[in-house]
């Protein structure tokens, strides 16, 4: 299902360009005009005939992303930078124990907010809260 409408559009686009390229007035044209002309062709069928996307879309927002969070981020970052600098054991087990400890922040406040996401969808005035 998915592979045949491709195919459809790359055949679109390919009889387009036939098309064009029959249509075209190619006896009084330089090299270089010829070449303009079959690049121009070329471009413009594709476009015509797919979908262009519009890019990404902006920052989606994390809403569980905290001051809480940010800090246990930043601890985790610092201990790694430290334990990268001084490749001992014992930095080693510090950025280890921080990582963790990260985790369990980011894993308990994720938490926190499905529920009160849970909790708002019978409330009217919160019911687009789901979507973000």
């Amino acid at each position: 299902m998915y592979g045949s409408s491709r195919r459809k559009r790359r055949e679109e686009s390919q009889s387009m360009e036939n098309d064009k390229v029959t249509e075209a007035e190619w006896k009084y044209l330089d090299i270089n005009e010829h070449w303009q002309q079959m690049k121009n062709i070329m471009i413009d069928s594709p476009q015509v005939t797919c979908v262009l996307s519009k890019g990404p879309h902006g920052h989606k927002e994390t809403l569980w992303w905290n001051e809480e969070v940010a800090e246990a981020v930043r601890e985790k970052k610092k201990k790694y930078g430290n334990w990268k600098k001084e490749k001992s054991t014992e930095a080693w087990k510090d950025y280890k124990k921080s990582k963790q400890n990260a985790k369990r922040v980011i894993s308990l406040t994720n938490g926190k907010k499905q529920k009160e996401c849970a909790s708002n969808l019978n409330d009217p005035n919160q019911q687009n809260e789901i979507f973000k």
